[in-house]
């Protein structure tokens, strides 16, 4: 199966002479293939570097506009994979784009090394973000028919959505592929991000996460339960966010006497991931977990539709000191939207009392197996 990424058309109409386009995402999201794929369409001449290239690194010391004249030469298109790793290289693009007419330029960055945080003064005004997920559901249904869609749902809801998974013939392979990508990138690729030294205790937070997705955490409790301060609590679930490793989700209040907002809801961006944490990839049928799997995997799908089709929403979750509760609530376009996710529904899901007298005006809706497609696509 070879599927079309949907960001490419976003990106093309990003790519406008001397404005940068910064793809980020975390690794092994396929980054590189699909630029290499992308770039022959664009009919443009174009200089792919390499930041990981020690060589090209060096090329980038001498910031002028002659060295940079020299090295871009008459393509029109400069293309820098893994631009992270080049030293100040959001100064360096700024003279670039400030100086050399018609350049075109797309960087591309793990989130592991935060891509925007090198680029984000210089280049304000300049520049437009795309991020690259894990495969979406809008892309899969290019290539497979409803009935292939529904049939690879619990596979997808177990081993997630990476791309590489779908060269995989075995859930053995798949299982293989998913613990070794956690253990490399995941657990040990991160603590080169901003020195973290302590390994164990970024993979104890993930796990105890990751046994409870989609529910309320307290800081507090993590910081007592792994023996470290708040603060470093705090740091490394910020940490796994800019990483693309989590999700996390605030709660929705206009009335912060009954509506409860002192926690937040963190998701996986990817089920693949999470299940690999927990070393558990079972059968829906053999586990306990399927409703959270469910939500988790749904939530995410309809995140990967707003980022694709650039849809403006402010997300939450809802309860009350009650225990009255929605599980996702968007506010967009100044209207709210409220969504109870279900695994299993008998149609006796009815909006809460309190929202419903809080927020009459409000859109209510059940997803669930049967009609998460019209929400995702």
């Amino acid at each position: 199966m070879k599927i079309t990424r949907a960001i490419e058309a976003r990106l093309r109409k990003a790519l406008k002479p001397n404005k940068v386009v910064l793809l980020l995402g975390a690794r092994r999201t396929g980054k590189t293939w699909f630029l290499k794929n992308l770039l022959p369409k664009l009919e443009m001449p174009y200089l792919y570097l390499n930041g990981d290239d020690t060589s090209v690194q060096a090329i980038f010391k001498e910031r002028t506009v002659a060295n940079y004249a020299r090295l871009i030469g008459d393509y029109k298109l400069l293309v820098i994979d893994e631009a992270h790793r080049i030293p100040e290289i959001g100064w360096n693009l700024k003279l670039m784009v400030d100086e050399l007419e018609g350049l075109h330029i797309i960087a591309t960055g793990s989130s592991v090394f935060d891509l925007r945080a090198g680029t984000g003064e210089p280049l304000t005004g300049r520049r437009t973000e795309l991020l690259l997920h894990p495969f979406a559901q809008i892309e899969y249904s290019t290539q497979e028919s409803l009935v292939e869609t529904q049939s690879r749902l619990e596979e997808r809801m177990i081993y997630g959505n990476y791309p590489e998974l779908i060269h995989l013939s075995s859930n053995d392979e798949k299982e293989d592929y998913l613990r070794e990508m956690v253990a490399s990138y995941l657990l040990k690729d991160i603590l080169e991000f901003e020195g973290i030294r302590n390994s164990s205790k970024v993979s104890d937070l993930l796990r105890l996460i990751a046994f409870q997705p989609g529910k309320e955490v307290s800081n507090d409790e993590l910081s007592r339960a792994l023996g470290i301060s708040k603060n470093t609590v705090d740091r490394y679930l910020d940490l796994l966010q800019k990483v693309f490793v989590l999700v996390k989700v605030p709660g929705f209040s206009r009335n912060l006497r009954k509506e409860v907002t002192r926690h937040s809801r963190y998701y996986f961006v990817d089920n693949g991931v999470r299940n690999a944490l927990i070393n558990n990839f079972n059968p829906l049928s053999m586990r306990a977990d399927t409703g959270e799997l469910w939500e988790n995997y749904v939530i995410l799908q309809r995140l990967k539709y707003q980022s694709i089709k650039n849809v403006a929403s402010a997300n939450y979750f809802w309860r009350t000191y009650q225990q009255q509760e929605i599980d996702w609530v968007e506010d967009r376009g100044g209207k709210l939207y409220a969504y109870e996710i279900k695994w299993k529904d008998s149609n006796k899901t009815k909006v809460p009392s309190a929202w419903k007298a809080a927020y009459p005006e409000a859109e209510f809706n059940v997803v669930t197996p049967q009609n998460y497609l019209d929400w995702i696509l």
